[in-house]
């Protein structure tokens, strides 16, 4: 990733959050690396180094500042949007696969050789899959540590450390001090298993909109949206969870969501955290998507009411399928039902995973026999492997994949690109609901005229199909 310095130190200087995550900043002089709104005082110039991650600023012999505390800033809406092979990558990183699955099982997902991986991960980040894990494990312990009474051999184990003793290097090198220092400032212990954190995003969040997505289409027994506050269970690597998002209102750092997280296992922290920050897309860059947008007469005016609109993306990318394919020429409020129905069948804390829904009886899918066909056909595809909704999926093998299956058609596959695989240039030009939107803003409303007046909203037609929605 090249880095532009006159660019980036111009915006250390000013202190800009809006590139928080995007690079960090290294200063030579004190050993220090922060991130580029950290309120010090602006180093001088032949001091400054900067680097695409967390990780390549560790790698070179920098650590944390505790002032800033760069590895809680939003993550780079880079990799959280791009298509490739390192945006893959990150993602899956991000969910915890190094550590359990180690760097081989990485790059079996991806499809290269662990070589390639590593050479195409250092150039874009300047570390490979080993030391981005390792960047990853720190924040985990450094956030256990610092919000539960773990042990801290515990901590080493659930963060991923091999180690007690790679565990007290790691968060001395990363942080400038044994795990002990970081304990000093540790919040009051509240209930067994459960961590409050805060989750970090780039302003304007247009909070009402994401709560609002979510509550309408809210699984009974899965999620509910109460008095501000988003709760659902997950479904995680090594056992359930459940989560309480709130967004909390602020300007630059002071923004975040208040994140209540309930573990059977506190070794699913990062990927927890990982699958909350994408649900609510909050590692998004609002200005440019809405820069984008506003630019088009037609969209001027709903994005200046209401700025910051994300994408409602998902934690499970199956539930997500399901859910399409179950909405399909139904109301949300009927398609909320039969879930619910579903989920109820299978007996279980949160949505049935791939291989318990293809085992469901006929009674547990209250629709047609083709629909409920379609279904079982999805769950075994994803149960064999045929289709891949991980977050680190390539998307269009996603979409082919999908469109491949009975009943399945162009609708629910973008659908399931949006939402589950975080593709931000979706768009739905047959949907009913947009077709609504686009003529109540004064768009044509004809799919083939609507979909050629979208072109100008790339890269971040998801953005205004949501949009579209909200003027149905």
């Amino acid at each position: 990733m090249e880095l532009e310095f006159e660019r980036c130190y111009r915006a250390v200087d000013s202190r800009d959050q809006r590139f928080d995550g995007w690079f960090y900043t290294a200063v030579t002089s004190t050993g220090i690396y922060c991130k580029p709104s950290c309120p010090a005082i602006t180093p001088k110039r032949a001091n400054v180094r900067f680097y695409p991650s967390a990780a390549a600023a560790q790698r070179a012999g920098f650590r944390a500042c505790r002032r800033c505390r760069p590895d809680a800033a939003p993550g780079s809406p880079e990799w959280d949007v791009r298509a490739d092979t390192v945006g893959r990558a990150m993602r899956l990183i991000g969910d915890g696969v190094v550590d359990r699955e180690g760097v081989p099982g990485l790059a079996a997902r991806l499809g290269y050789t662990e070589r390639h991986l590593h050479r195409m991960l250092t150039e874009e980040l300047g570390a490979g899959p080993l030391a981005l894990a390792r960047a990853q494990r720190a924040q985990t312990a450094r956030i256990l540590v610092e919000t539960t009474d773990l042990g801290l051999a515990e901590i080493a184990f659930a963060a991923g450390f091999g180690s007690v003793r790679q565990f007290n290097d790691t968060i001395k090198e990363v942080y400038g001090g044994p795990p002990s220092t970081l304990r000093q400032a540790k919040q009051k212990p509240g209930e067994a298993g459960v961590v409050n954190l805060r989750l970090a995003y780039r302003p304007p969040l247009h909070a009402s909109a994401l709560l609002e997505f979510l509550a309408d289409r809210a699984i009974p027994g899965v999620e509910e949206v109460t008095d501000g506050t988003y709760r659902r269970t997950l479904t995680l690597p090594h056992g359930c969870g459940e989560v309480a998002l709130t967004p909390i209102p602020g300007q630059g750092s002071g923004a975040h969501v208040a994140a209540t997280l309930k573990l059977k296992d506190v070794r699913d922290l990062a990927p927890a955290v990982a699958r909350c920050r994408r649900l609510l897309d909050l590692d998004a860059d609002p200005e440019a998507v809405d820069a984008t947008l506003k630019a088009d007469p037609a969209l001027a005016k709903t994005v200046e009411k209401e700025p910051g609109v994300r994408v409602p993306r998902a934690v499970d990318g199956f539930e997500t399928a399901v859910r399409a394919i179950v909405g399909q020429q139904i109301s949300v409020a009927a398609t909320r039902t039969i879930l619910g129905r579903i989920a109820e069948s299978a007996g279980q804390p949160g949505f049935p995973d791939a291989a318990t829904v293809a085992a469901l009886p006929d009674e547990a899918f209250p629709m047609p026999a083709a629909r409920r066909a379609t279904i079982r056909g999805l769950a075994g595809a994803v149960a064999d492997g045929t289709v891949d909704l991980d977050l680190g999926a390539d998307r269009e093998e996603l979409v082919d994949s999908l469109v491949a299956l009975p009943g399945i058609g162009a609708w629910t596959a973008g659908y399931v690109a949006m939402r589950a695989a975080g593709d931000p240039d979706v768009f739905l030009p047959t949907d009913l609901a947009v077709r609504r939107g686009a003529q109540h803003l004064g768009l044509p409303d004809e799919p083939k005229a609507l979909e050629a007046h979208a072109a100008s909203w790339r890269p971040w037609r998801s953005y205004a199909l949501i949009r579209l929605w909200r003027n149905a």
